[in-house]
């Protein structure tokens, strides 16, 4: 009995020890990626900061009234020149403009 003992501790402790440096491999290996991750959804959220600076930027109506006056040639319209139109549903379905119905 004491030799049975003695052969399963002699070939045991050593695939333990095996199994063990195996998992401690697979550890460093997956901290290595997990540290490789992090850093690469540090470098997204400061790219997508960057972006929504820029877009806030590009949204800013002084830039696009700029682009309007200056590229576009646009200007601003004076009270006289608007010309307001209402749109009312008619019942059909169709809308109604100046008393003739659209589909």
């Amino acid at each position: 009995m004491k030799k049975v003992l003695l052969c399963f501790m002699t070939i045991a402790i050593p695939v333990l020890l095996v199994l063990t440096v195996l998992q401690a491999g697979r550890f460093g290996h997956l901290q290595k990626e997990l540290r490789d991750y992090r850093q690469k959804e540090d470098e997204l959220i400061t790219g997508n900061a960057k972006k929504i600076s820029a877009i806030a930027i590009l949204m800013s109506p002084a830039r696009i009234e700029k682009i309007a006056i200056e590229d576009l040639g646009m200007k601003k319209a004076l009270a006289s020149e608007i010309i307001r139109v209402s749109l009312e549903p008619n019942y059909d379905g169709g809308i109604e403009k100046n008393g003739e119905t659209r589909e």
